[in-house]
């Protein structure tokens, strides 16, 4: 049996046969039908030919972003001749006409034959040849922007007209382009004793990027002056034609910032309310070189964001060097926490330290690696560690170094970590309210009527209270929420603590309105909310807790009129057939005075609180809105000194209650004793 036989059973004849006697295959025959695919199918692109099929791939497109871009490609070539040392002045000029034109005092491009193409210059192989570049190593650049050789080509091929200039060895030489493509061959221009470096002018070609696409002179404007306060040891100079002058876009301009990063930062927060007063700004090796890091950040009340830069290129999608600030600033402020024993810091993330935090963030990397030809997020693995290493130290000095700062800056954090805590805890408690009719909160008895308008809600205190409320109420109209114990003071809670309050979760899914910038008035299920407590001391502390709930978790709530406080008697005071309610010790006695003056015994009744009032008076008295007396919320115009007369009397500071009381002692006069 043959081995073909022992593994898959009997072989086939045709097949078994020794090879030398096999027939000779016969060879196939195909003929072409409709929607064949042939050899004649396969294209072949040469040259710059691709870039102009797909500019997208090089690009990201042919919109305004991708036209500007063309103009970041060409600056990004000047810009790394700058950094490498070799050109100390950079021009920019936009023609009415649409040319943008780029020139520096740097080394120049090549000319002469380049050895691979014989008879064809350098110069004309760096423009219309893909991946031809001299930063493939680090041999004429130690860190650079372009990194695959196709930036400058790519703007040549989607160009309809471009010329280079370029200055080397006191000579001048030039070359034209269109789509791509050398009009004639390079050209000798004669001897220039003053003048070195390369000049670039282009026109966007119309075919590619629309008759009416043109460039933006305030857009071009801002990206030439960021690129001066990436590297101090450049200037650049801005002009446009008196046609394209704007606000955004002066006829002339020039930068240079010796201060770098912190210059632009603080240009960048011009007019904000800062935070913290000082900015936090350095930097860490030669700029230019492998592993340099140069940062500013301030925070401020105004909208925040972070500005990263690799080799001077913006990466607008962030990247492995953010994630390096990023960990380098929460690691700083979760160390000077533990040194000054603030636990409260414990939640921190990072999110929590950037969400009103501007940063400018630059590093110089060699041979980075980018998500994409057009750069717009860094993918390089050792810039995270190059920036958390360079920045954490600093940091930690800087904290040390000004500890008031420090603090404001801890404070601020932690009260954005409890927003977050408390956010994720309102969207639990959304997500509950999106079926409350089938669980209502706590021990609400919600109103028959489904209508927010004319609906009311009690807040009581206690289930005794909550029982007398049930029976006292219009089931078609009036709700009752009663509340076991004391409301928290959330004045002097962290948000951590009233994430974890059930009495405060139970409020805010009975409104269904939510808190804070998240309050929907539409979504409110009551028209008003009344707060009744007993008629006591501890009654008013829990109205005033509650008072404070609202007035800062829900301060819309009580601008639209939603708040209300329920006036509840403390004694009933009956003589023969007349029977009257007395609202405090005070009202008692004005009763007794004038009402109360005929023949027959004066019977007066002390509430110990509304769960012991029999439902009938309850309603009478306090409920019914025939007959109940209610006070509206309201808060007074000057809202800066509201808030902090409640921070004073219920923030975390007892001493500044204490102060209160020996301010306003003098003013009781109303003291039983």
């Amino acid at each position: 049996m043959s081995q073909a036989e022992d593994l898959f059973g009997a072989a086939d004849p045709a097949t078994s046969q020794p090879e030398a006697t096999r027939p000779a295959p016969e060879t196939p025959i195909v003929t072409p039908t409709t929607g064949s695919y042939s050899a004649a199918d396969i294209e072949v692109l040469e040259g710059l030919e691709p870039v102009r099929r797909r500019p997208g791939m090089y690009i990201g497109g042919t919109d305004a972003n991708a036209l500007h871009h063309l103009f970041a490609e060409v600056i990004d070539n000047s810009m790394d001749e700058a950094i490498a040392g070799h050109a100390s002045r950079i021009e920019v000029h936009l023609g009415a006409d649409g040319y943008l034109t780029i020139t520096d005092n740097g080394r120049g491009i090549p000319v002469e034959n380049h050895p691979k193409y014989p008879g064809r210059s350098t110069l004309e192989i760096v423009h219309t040849v893909l991946h031809a570049g001299g930063k493939f190593d680090s041999k004429a650049y130690e860190t650079s922007g372009g990194l695959h050789g196709v930036g400058i080509s790519v703007v040549n091929a989607l160009s309809d007209d471009m010329v280079v200039e370029v200055a080397r060895e006191q000579q001048l030489y030039r070359l034209q382009f269109s789509r791509g493509i050398p009009v004639g061959g390079i050209q000798a221009m004669g001897r220039v004793n003053n003048r070195r470096g390369t000049t670039t002018r282009f026109h966007p070609d119309p075919q590619i990027f629309g008759e009416t696409a043109h460039f933006s002179a305030a857009r071009l404007f801002r990206m030439t002056r960021a690129k001066a306060y990436l590297f101090a040891g450049v200037e650049l100079r801005w002009s446009c034609d008196e046609t394209l002058v704007t606000d955004d876009a002066p006829a002339k301009a020039v930068f240079h910032y010796p201060n770098g990063l912190k210059d632009f930062m603080t240009a960048r927060i011009e007019g904000e309310t800062r935070i913290v007063d000082d900015l936090f700004a350095g930097s860490h090796g030669k700029p230019g070189t492998q592993g340099a890091v140069e940062w500013a950040i301030a925070w401020t009340l105004g909208d925040g964001g972070v500005s990263s830069y690799c080799n001077t290129v913006p990466t607008r999608d962030g990247g492995t060097h953010e994630a390096g600030l990023r960990s380098a600033l929460l690691r700083g402020i979760k160390n000077y926490a533990d040194l000054t024993k603030n636990k409260a810091a414990a939640n921190l993330t990072a999110e929590d330290i950037f969400s009103q935090c501007n940063a400018m963030l630059s590093v110089f990397v060699r041979e980075p690696e980018f998500v994409g030809q057009t750069k717009d997020k860094l993918a390089s693995s050792e810039a995270t560690r190059i920036v958390d290493t360079a920045i954490r130290d600093a940091f930690d000095h800087w904290l040390a170094a000004s500890p008031n700062q420090a603090g404001k800056l801890l404070d601020w954090a932690v009260e954005r970590a409890d927003e977050r805590m408390r956010r994720r805890k309102e969207k639990e408690i959304d997500r509950a309210s999106a079926t409350r009719k089938l669980r209502l909160p706590g021990k609400l008895a919600d109103c028959t009527q489904t209508a927010a308008q004319g609906a009311e809600l009690f807040i009581v205190e206690g289930d005794s209270a909550g029982g007398s409320a049930k029976q006292a109420r219009s089931r078609a109209s009036q709700a009752v929420l009663p509340l076991r114990g004391k409301i928290l003071n959330v004045a002097g809670a962290s948000r951590e603590k009233m994430a974890a309050s059930q009495l405060i979760s139970d409020m805010i899914q009975a409104l269904g309105c939510g808190t804070r910038d998240r309050y929907r008035e539409e979504d409110l299920r009551y028209d008003k909310i009344i707060i009744m407590t007993d008629a006591d001391v501890d009654g008013a502390h829990i109205a005033a807790l509650l008072m404070t709930f609202f007035f800062q978790e829900m301060p819309k709530l009580i601008d639209g009129g939603h708040l209300f406080l329920a006036l509840p008697p403390l004694y009933r005071i009956s003589q023969g057939g007349k029977t009257l309610y007395a609202r405090d010790d005070a009202h008692r006695l004005e009763l007794m005075e004038t009402e109360f003056t005929g023949k027959g015994k004066v019977d007066v009744t002390r509430f110990k609180g509304l769960g012991e009032m029999p439902f009938a008076h309850l309603r009478e008295t306090t409920m019914s809105p025939k007959s109940r007396t209610l006070l509206q919320v309201k808060v007074r115009d000057d809202l800066d000194a509201t808030r902090i007369s409640v921070d004073r009397l219920m923030g975390t500071k007892p001493e500044a209650r204490f102060d209160f009381i020996q301010e306003n002692a003098a003013f009781v006069t109303d003291l039983d004793i």
